[in-house]
């Protein structure tokens, strides 16, 4: 599997701005790649070394149209904390 394709896209949101501080990242990332693939795919895109990487798997809710009702897609996420040595992702640094 491609780098590129392990990481969908960052997670932008409160929780994830509050972690930029600090050097934790959340991605969602491809429902399938594990704990190494997604340690391996971030050090590779933006060059930095990653510490640890906790993933959280994401069942869809259940949304409701009139009275068929479906899901939203599920999702796998990842947070990812990088070393104390390593420089900071540039992305996320032009966001805080």
């Amino acid at each position: 599997m491609n780098a590129y394709d392990v990481i969908v896209k960052p997670v932008l949101s409160e929780k994830g701005y509050a972690g930029i501080a600090n050097k934790v990242y959340t991605f969602i990332v491809y429902p399938t790649a594990t704990k190494t693939d997604i340690k391996l795919a971030v050090e590779s895109i933006f060059s930095v070394k990653v510490e640890k990487v906790n993933t959280a798997k994401y069942d869809g809710k259940i949304k409701r149209m009139g009275k068929t009702s479906g899901r939203t897609p599920a999702y796998k996420k990842a947070i990812v904390t990088l070393a104390e040595d390593s420089k900071a992702i540039e992305f996320f640094e032009s966001l805080s």
